[in-house]
């Protein structure tokens, strides 16, 4: 990850589970990552849901051929609780993802799907849900 995605490695974010349908990544407060008021950072509380949501993705591209394109479009995050301690974001869209690729490259239109992580912290308490809206385009050759 250090080399892939150095801010990522730095703010202490780690891969804890990954399949074809879920990711979960934690973050752990640091002194690295926190922010005036005591908890973990809002902008690596949204790099980890990204990366939740990101890896799914990845997996679902990788080798593909066509090859497919993949970016984020958006986000939009609510925050409940003041993250402190260990934050797990769990991504379930797995599935969906595959999905919405597959209808990509045979349609050979852009799609996009909004895909859901949630953090929770070690009590099991949602501290935030943030949704992050990924495009994806077959690559065509001109």
């Amino acid at each position: 990850m250090l080399r892939s995605l150095p801010a990522a490695y730095f703010a202490g974010l780690r891969i804890e589970a990954f399949d074809e349908t879920t990711a979960v990544i934690s973050v752990k407060q640091k002194w690295f990552n926190k922010n005036p008021f005591g908890s973990i950072y809002f902008a690596v509380l949204t790099m980890a849901a990204e990366m939740s949501t990101g890896v799914l993705s990845m997996a679902n591209v990788f080798k593909r051929k066509p090859s497919v394109s993949m970016l984020v479009v958006s986000t939009d995050a609510s925050f409940y609780k003041k993250a402190t301690g260990k934050i797990l974001f769990t991504c379930n869209d797995g599935a969906a993802i595959a999905g919405i690729i597959e209808e990509a490259i045979k349609t050979g239109e852009g799609k996009t799907i909004t895909c859901t992580s949630t953090g929770r912290n070690e009590m099991g308490e949602v501290v935030a849900a943030i949704q992050c809206t990924w495009s994806f385009k077959a690559k065509t050759k001109a």
